[in-house]
């Protein structure tokens, strides 16, 4: 069946009217639910008054179900039209074993039955049959179904670029067929959003995307080797596979920043999913804070890292950052559970209650928050008063059992345990906080891992997978403050050479250390940039295990001018030449934000934007921001100004420029004044 081109631009044709015939269908449908709404709605307008309570729920629940029906049919309509642009990409030819004759699957976004013959004419890419696209080349291949495992071998397999419903090319079955597609996709601009890759996925990716049973999936990927647009598909196909009990309001996402945010914000509606609800960090902190302590955010750290990075607190922010740290306030947490309820026999009217008796009824509650025990233990010793005496007690007498027990522990304040526990450590100048003042960002999450523990939260139930991106900027204890928060499955994200803060970043391992559970997949092939910039990146942050994709473009250039001006001047040229031939997309990616405005200033101009910690959205164009809110973006060319070597000269800098190098996919340029950086010595 559709052996030559010819013969599949005329069953591509078929399909597209199939298509066109089925979204038509559903237009009427759409219609004729709408019109069935209106005339619910109105006959229970009309008749509300004649109607008893029975009728007029059951009238409502009638009208919800209607309304369901036509969201899912508007739903099903939405997907259609996305077929009828690119109904496919993909076909494998799969005989099944004991079957001679071999039968063409073709793969696309979405699936479309032909309803009549009940007969499945193109398969959602995350169905169990189309992992044999991704997984096997020709000859033996097999799918695993609810059913059991599918034997088989495939025959053919081709590779489609369907574009506004037209045939671009076809390629035909080969060992490479995946590279020759990625090759073409890799070499076009970026866009303004991160797509989909159903078309390209590879073997090692489709695996991590299909795992089921992970109850933490870390992938550590190198930069540019598709983590995080894995990661979304990995959640797509888990809202594919569960969809009776996963819905996208049920996932969450960690994400670094608002633009980021709004960069992936395509991915799922793309792959025929609604968007996910996300949150960054620091909301979850001020939700769990509430406004009792205002900090310092991460973007903060880095900043004052970047431009004031005194020892004292660069000390303070490594220390918190260890696992060891973690022990340490476990450690404590049992000190206090066994040292900090102290005190002498309580007396009520001609009772005495034993210490004793306190101090075991206050540990009876060891799964109990320590600050939660107070009123248990109260109960308990008004128990034991009541058959002691063989009376009731007065009121007053309640109440001074109540007020008793909690002056026996040493606090009752967190922020006072807080401090408490680098007395206890031998170590008070590690914390640093007056009222009135901002918590340093360091202290937030070991702050909330107290709070948790002495006075327990609220967990977020409702939530039951959590993406985790950008993994390497959080600290074990933050770790340990999602675990607890968090019970459901986890997929966590990144790559320790993207650190924005090498003195707190956290390794798959490290990760691995708070989730002994986790199963950790590494990913070493580089599809974004360039052979000669990857190459050139690597001097920065050496891997010898990176894989680049063998895509060629010109070298990197370091440009060096004799003033700050010249070099000012220059970037406005680089902005103005040959504008014929200019990149979709252009990154001015600087090491501060005071740089970037300063560059902004200069280069104002139609198109040219200035992303900044506040920004919600990514545009499209010339974009001037720092290193940090770069991470996890990709434009076809990018400039890094100010490389010299005042610069860039810590490890924090080292860092921020190995961002900034990696974020180009085409073409990569960088500009000094003065003296380069040693950082790109030879």
């Amino acid at each position: 069946m559709n052996a030559t081109e010819q013969e599949e631009r005329e069953y591509l044709e078929e399909i597209k009217e199939k298509l066109a015939l089925a979204i038509r269908r559903g237009d009427d449908a759409v219609r004729q639910q709408s019109a069935e709404l209106r005339e619910k709605k109105q006959y229970l307008h009309e008749h509300q008054s004649g109607l008893d309570e029975a009728d007029l729920v059951a009238a409502d629940q009638s009208i919800n179900r209607m309304a369901f029906t036509g969201e899912a049919a508007v739903g099903r309509k939405r997907r259609l039209m996305k077929l009828a642009q690119s109904p496919y990409f993909g076909r494998i030819d799969f005989a099944p074993r004991g079957s001679r004759e071999a039968t063409p699957v073709y793969i696309g976004v979405h699936s479309f039955m032909d309803e009549r013959r009940r007969r499945g004419l193109i398969f959602d890419w995350r169905a169990p049959i189309s992992s044999m696209f991704y997984d096997f080349e020709l000859g033996d291949a097999f799918y695993a179904t609810p059913s059991g495992v599918i034997h088989g071998a495939i025959g053919r397999k081709r590779q489609y670029k369907i574009r506004d419903g037209r045939l671009e090319f076809m390629l035909e079955n080969d060992v490479n067929i995946h590279d020759d597609v990625l090759q073409r996709e890799l070499a076009k601009s970026s866009d303004d959003k991160m797509k989909n890759i159903v078309a390209t996925i590879q073997r090692d990716q489709n695996a991590v995307i299909r795992n089921e049973t992970a109850p933490v999936m870390v992938i550590q990927g190198v930069a540019g080797s598709g983590k995080t647009s894995i990661a979304l598909h990995r959640i797509a196909f888990l809202l594919y596979r569960y969809r009776e009990t996963l819905a996208a309001r049920d996932v969450l996402i960690i994400s670094p920043n608002k633009v980021f945010a709004d960069y992936i914000s395509n991915v799922l509606p793309e792959l025929g999913e609604e968007h996910l609800p996300e949150l960054g960090m620091e909301e979850l902190a001020a939700d769990l804070l509430g406004q009792q302590y205002p900090f310092q955010t991460f973007f903060e750290q880095v900043s004052a890292l970047l431009e004031t990075p005194a020892p004292a607190f660069v000390e303070r922010i490594r220390f918190k950052a260890s696992f060891e740290f973690l022990g340490q306030l476990n450690q404590y947490l049992l000190h206090v559970e066994n040292h900090y309820f102290t005190g002498a026999a309580l007396r009520v009217g001609s009772a005495v209650v034993p210490l004793a008796f306190l101090q075991a009824r206050f540990r009876a509650y060891h799964r109990v928050p320590l600050l939660k025990r107070f009123a248990l233990v109260a109960e308990d010793v008004r128990n034991h008063v009541r058959a002691a005496t063989g009376r009731k007690l007065s009121g007053g007498e309640k109440a001074t059992i109540g007020e008793a027990i909690p002056r026996m522990f040493k606090f009752n304040n967190v922020l006072d345990f807080y401090r408490d526990f680098y007395r206890w450590l031998g170590q008070p100048a590690l914390f640093r906080y007056e009222p009135g003042t901002s918590l340093e960002y360091a202290d937030v999450f070991p702050l909330i891992y107290l709070r948790i523990r002495l006075e327990g939260s609220a967990a977020y139930d409702h939530v039951k997978h959590l993406l985790v991106d950008e993994m390497q900027d959080y600290t074990p204890v933050q770790y340990a403050v999602l675990g607890r928060l968090f019970s459901c499955r986890k997929t966590i994200l990144g790559d320790v050479s993207q650190t924005v803060n090498p003195y707190s970043a956290s390794s798959a391992e490290t990760i691995e250390r708070v989730f002994p559970q986790a199963e950790v997949v590494k990913l070493y092939r580089s599809y974004r940039s360039t052979v000669e910039i990857t190459a050139f990146a690597q001097r920065l942050a050496p891997n010898p295990d990176i894989i680049p994709l063998e895509r060629h473009g010109p070298a990197p250039v370091v440009a060096g001018f004799g003033s700050a001006a010249e070099e000012l001047q220059a970037l406005q040229g680089m902005l103005t030449a040959a504008p014929g031939s200019a990149p979709q997309s252009l990154g001015i990616i600087c090491k501060t934000l005071k740089q970037a405005e300063q560059v902004h200033e200069a280069l104002q101009g139609p198109g040219v934007y200035l992303l900044t910690d506040e920004s919600t959205a990514f545009r499209e164009g010339v974009v001037i921001t720092t290193a940090h809110l770069a991470k996890g973006l990709e434009f076809d060319a990018v400039i890094v100004p100010f490389v010299s070597a005042g610069n860039y000269h810590t490890e924090v800098d080292k860092r921020m420029l190995y961002i900034a190098c990696t974020r180009a996919m085409h073409r990569l340029t960088l500009t000094h004044a003065g003296e380069r950086t040693t950082f790109l010595a030879g």
